[in-house]
């Protein structure tokens, strides 16, 4: 890639870079119920233009003081917050590290911020903003409110809403006993994000929004050039 030229996909969504995340946690209140698994799957963009899966980290998380357990929602995710086998670390060492490699993967595809993509995301986006608060983080790289949800666009693309349900009609493998694991979860909203995107592509969708583009810029400058 020549100094001067951007990644491609610096340019595919508006300057922000898709990070899908998925959380595992102790209830539905991000302020007050605990975070207990975070998974986080960057993206990138091949020499074809197609989106794709870069790299996945993923954490198993201390709930914070104080933080609530219901036990529907940790039997529902098979969680055992208090197992030693988990190797879960405190939130304070978990979002600085998560935010500085995302970080990292903004800068290096020539990207501004990064935009979370999630399946319900706004769920997952509340309580990665809580934690961060908590942690006292003052500059991280995620959009304060945009997300991509992947429920909404699997319901246009596929007339499902339900992750699991969603990767069936895309024609995904789809393991039920492996799912409500952060990092399961999260790759497989990547793969599900992915397909729709460059499925969209394919049928020349961004070619349509590339010419709009085009248009847009060409009328600009001849307003431009007519009031000169």
């Amino acid at each position: 890639m020549e100094d001067n030229k951007k990644h491609p996909l610096a340019e595919r969504f508006r300057g922000f870079l898709p990070v899908v995340i998925d959380v595992e946690t102790g209830g539905f209140n991000c302020r007050t119920d605990a975070l207990l698994e975070i998974a986080a799957t960057t993206l990138t963009m091949n020499e074809a233009g197609e989106l794709c899966i870069d790299e996945t980290y993923d954490f198993n998380v201390d709930p914070f003081e104080g933080a609530n357990l219901e036990k529907s929602a940790l039997e529902f995710t098979g969680i055992d917050p208090h197992d030693p086998e988990r190797a879960a670390e405190p939130e304070e060492m978990v979002f600085p590290d998560l935010m500085q490699l995302i970080r990292a993967k903004v800068k290096s595809h020539d990207c501004t911020r990064a935009v979370l993509v999630g399946h319900n995301a706004h769920f997952d986006h509340g309580f990665v903003m809580a934690a961060i608060e908590r942690c006292g983080i003052k500059r991280h790289p995620f959009h304060p409110f945009s997300v991509f949800d992947t429920a909404t666009l699997s319901g246009l693309a596929f007339g499902q809403t339900v992750l699991a349900k969603s990767c069936v009609a895309a024609g995904l493998e789809f393991c039920n006993t492996a799912a409500h694991s952060a990092a399961y979860d999260t790759e497989k909203t990547a793969e599900l994000f992915c397909l729709i995107v460059n499925r969209w592509k394919t049928l020349g969708g961004w070619d349509l929004a590339l010419a709009a583009q085009a248009s847009d810029a060409e009328e600009t400058a001849t307003a431009d050039s007519e009031e000169r």
